[in-house]
């Protein structure tokens, strides 16, 4: 399987990287965004470790089970060679209406391919107020024109 952009990545490659898995996982397809990864991907998420595709696919539907209404924002921290460092946040309530917003740093590695080998995320959720959420877009995909985490000053 070919995921372009490959490595070694450029300032805009990157990008490109990033914002496709924010649109992926903006999504909620758990086959689908496991399909950007290795067969044998690891992966720590919070402090779950995870290994190989299925485990991701696994892992992915039962965290949009549980977080509800999720939109997602990635960007660019840093990249060198195979690897791209990023930036996020989003937001999501639980089953009882209580809502969040979730901070975190990721850290990937990508095969000649494109697909990703390593991924590991570190992530702090915030209870936050309806009133206080920031990502208003329809379920999907963000809207080209709407603001990134810079922008938004996050």
């Amino acid at each position: 399987m070919y995921r372009p952009p490959v490595p070694p990545f450029t300032a805009e490659t990157a990008a490109q990287k990033a914002r496709m898995a924010e649109d992926a996982w903006n999504g909620r397809d758990p086959t689908r965004v496991a399909l950007a990864y290795t067969p044998d991907s690891r992966w720590r998420n919070r402090a779950e470790f995870l290994q190989g595709r299925a485990a991701i696919e696994a892992f992915l539907a039962r965290k949009w089970a549980r977080e509800l209404d999720y939109r997602l924002i990635k960007e660019v921290w840093a990249f060198q060679g195979d690897r791209i460092a990023v930036r996020f946040a989003y937001e999501w309530h639980d089953d009882s209406g209580h809502w969040f917003r979730s901070y975190g740093n990721e850290s990937w590695e990508f095969d000649d391919t494109g697909l990703m080998r390593t991924r590991m995320a570190s992530i702090n959720d915030l209870p936050i107020r309806a009133d206080q959420r920031l990502f208003h877009w329809p379920q999907g995909r963000r809207p080209d024109a709407h603001p990134g985490l810079s922008e938004m000053g996050l």
